[in-house]
């Protein structure tokens, strides 16, 4: 079977810390990439669940806007925020 080279950019302190899961796992990430593209083909789909971090929601930032705006209404009081509003 021929061989091909992939070249992949990613932030130095992830790619260690990925070396890293590899190497406990007893793979090298060569061979967790290939995994990662084998299961990807047969199954035709990303072998996880993608999510948007619900930090960033709609519902969250504005709760945070009506945070940030008490804090100032008030000077920078500490203040409850009802979670139900």
């Amino acid at each position: 079977m021929a061989q091909t080279t992939v070249s992949v950019r990613m932030d130095d302190a992830l790619k260690k810390e990925f070396d890293s899961v590899c190497t406990d796992l007893g793979l090298s990430m060569t061979t967790a990439i290939t995994m990662l593209a084998k299961k990807m083909t047969r199954e035709k789909r990303l072998p996880f669940e993608v999510s948007i971090d619900p930090f960033y929601s709609d519902e969250n930032m504005a709760r945070l806007r009506k945070s940030i705006a008490q804090m100032e209404s008030s000077g920078g009081t500490v203040h409850e925020v009802n979670l139900d509003d």
